[in-house]
């Protein structure tokens, strides 16, 4: 494995992205929604540094298995709890690649009815992906590479690397 993003760069941009949304949501109980189990190291890291009230659930998807290669079909494995409707959600993912489990995300919560909907992500593969909405906070936007660490796994293995790792 090659070090691609280290722990220091990591926290210096989750600090970046939640005083972005604590500007913005002054006021505000946004409910921010992970995607388990891979965003759950940004998520947690992220709320720490949320200043304004705010809510917390996840959603669990599937769309890898053990593969290097999304399969294209996903299932979703746990569902929300909580209430979306004329609510404001912030959907936090930890990679978007080819752009097939934010849609699927998005379409779903949207199906809910919230006041507004936005999106985080760690990472973004802004040439793979195929999107035709845009991604309000972003991280780090990074090369077409298989990632590992700091939650993103192969097989269920490397989440606990505290950087992010070329596999």
């Amino acid at each position: 494995m090659k070090s691609y993003i280290n722990a220091s760069q990591i926290s210096g941009k989750v600090k970046e992205i939640a005083r972005k949304i604590n500007d913005e949501y002054k006021g505000k109980t946004p409910i921010f929604i992970g995607i388990l189990n891979s965003a759950l190291m940004f998520l947690s890291d992220l709320i720490r540094e949320i200043t304004v009230e705010c809510e917390v659930d996840f959603l669990k998807l599937s769309s890898y298995g053990d593969s290097k290669i999304s399969s294209g079909d996903i299932k979703m494995l746990k569902a929300l709890n909580c209430q979306v409707k004329d609510r404001d959600i912030i959907i936090i993912e930890d990679i978007i690649d080819s752009g097939l489990s934010i849609k699927y995300m998005k379409t779903l919560v949207e199906n809910e009815k919230p006041k507004s909907v936005k999106i985080a992500a760690l990472l973004f593969k802004k040439n793979v992906s195929n999107l035709d909405f845009k991604i309000d906070y972003i991280g780090f936007e990074i090369e077409n590479k298989f990632v590992v660490g700091y939650g993103l796994d192969h097989a269920q293995k490397y989440r606990n690397l505290k950087g992010i790792y070329v596999l």
